[in-house]
């Protein structure tokens, strides 16, 4: 039996996929994470007496007045190399973020998809990287008599991370064959 073809075609038509516009929204999640991340006063925390940030290590002395004496964290290269990966990770989500926007607006999506797969997972590797130097040479080189946990700061770092990692895969995925669903 012979199919009849018309001599007209289909012209196709390259609409957002869901998955695409998910992964648009975890790209933006984890832009928003990182800035908290960065800005967050409070990575590492003890007993209302020591915190630690990316930026600087405050504490109260015992017995003394209710005043937080504070330094600057940008003094020893572990702390400067987990600030330098993890703004290297949020400048490369940023970038990932405004090529997925310009691609959505502009209409040619299927062309950038790669490109933000690849600089997501980059942007993983290097966040990831820096959140386990963190904890590693923090306990190796301050010693804390109190107890201490890592707190929100440090949280919403490993959010972001996440969110860029399931936003890459997203980006991964081939719509083509996934239209059957949209």
């Amino acid at each position: 039996m012979a199919s009849s073809v018309s001599g007209v075609e289909e012209a196709r038509v390259s609409v957002l996929t869901p998955l695409k516009l998910v992964g648009l929204v975890c790209i933006f999640l984890a832009l928003c994470l990182d800035i908290g991340a960065v800005l967050s006063p409070a990575w590492v925390t003890a007993d209302n007496h020591y915190s630690l940030s990316l930026w600087e290590s405050c504490w109260k002395r015992a017995n003394t007045d209710d005043s937080w004496h504070c330094n600057s964290t940008l003094g020893t290269d572990w702390q400067i190399a987990t600030l330098a990966l993890l703004l290297g990770g949020a400048a490369i989500i940023l970038i990932a973020f405004l090529v997925g926007s310009i691609s959505v607006c502009m209409g040619s999506r299927r062309h950038f998809y790669r490109p933000v797969a690849v600089m997501l997972f980059a942007a993983v590797v290097l966040q990831v990287c820096s959140l386990i130097l963190y904890p590693i040479k923090f306990i190796e080189s301050v010693s804390l008599r109190i107890y201490h946990e890592f707190n929100w700061g440090y949280g919403l770092a490993w959010g972001a991370t996440i969110f860029s990692f399931g936003g890459a895969i997203l980006y991964c995925l081939n719509p083509k064959n996934y239209e059957d669903y949209y």
